[in-house]
């Protein structure tokens, strides 16, 4: 892969240990990018020692912000958010806990909006800097039985709609990616039985081929779009076809 406009490039992923974070995160390390992840865990596995990690838990808000202003590289480039809270459990509006419903905003919402705030001084800086956002198809879909995650996603999405209006796509371009179906991560693997079959689920290495293509454009060509990303690892605009919902129907008990 070539090299960025502007030379060496790093990068940050705020909630990269696991799941689609992870996916991006690897695929930026191995093509030579220094790749910081910020999460509450810190990453395992194959390719985890080419990462350079720092917790962050933004259910600390104090915490958080101080992780940000400390360990966020002064010289950055490229930063995906793909940090994520979607509760313990589906249940219908009336049975959500209320610890949850607020956790989803402190991850989903205020989590977005403080990376935001901490991370495009220096991506305006680097022109072009790309920002990532890992949306979902809630966003389009909503569902029953996921109104906080429906409603934090929704927010998340019209959050960075609304600021990537208020710069210029040449000095950061801002970019959505949504996976097509389930994506297998420990988040997911943890609200499911045991014998669950996970044939059917995205490997979060899927998302590997749109983040390479997006650190060698720096999403210029993207600025603006919302991309679904499919099993295959390609990828396509969502106004062309939105994916399914992942939303279960509702039980009779619950009609």
């Amino acid at each position: 892969m070539s090299r960025t406009p502007g030379g060496a490039t790093t990068a940050v992923v705020v909630g990269g240990s696991t799941g689609i974070g992870r996916g991006v995160a690897d695929a930026w390390a191995a093509h030579g990018i220094e790749t910081h992840v910020f999460s509450r865990s810190r990453p395992a596995g194959p390719g985890a020692d080419q990462l350079v990690w720092h917790r962050l838990d933004f259910r600390d808000p104090e915490q958080a912000k101080e992780a940000l202003r400390t360990h966020l590289p002064a010289e950055t480039s490229l930063v995906c958010y793909s940090a994520i809270y979607f509760t313990s459990r589906r249940a219908p509006f009336l049975e959500t806990d209320e610890a949850d419903w607020l956790d989803q905003f402190a991850i989903n919402v205020h989590g977005l909006a403080r990376t935001l705030k901490a991370a495009l001084p220096s991506l305006r800086a680097a022109a072009p800097g790309l920002f990532l956002h890992i949306s979902s198809e809630v966003v389009y879909n909503a569902g029953p039985n996921r109104s906080g995650y429906a409603a934090t996603k929704a927010a998340a999405s019209s959050l960075i709609r609304s600021v990537s209006q208020e710069i210029d796509a040449d000095e950061v371009a801002f970019v959505e990616a949504l996976p097509a179906g389930m994506v297998d991560s420990p988040g997911i693997r943890a609200r499911r039985s045991r014998d669950h079959d996970y044939s059917g689920y995205m490997p979060p290495a899927a998302f590997a081929g749109l983040a390479a293509e997006l650190a060698r454009t720096r999403g210029v060509p993207y600025a603006g779009r919302a991309l679904v990303v499919h099993e295959d690892a390609t990828w396509s605009s969502v106004t062309d076809g939105l994916p399914e919902s992942q939303s279960r129907p509702l039980s009779r008990s619950l009609r």
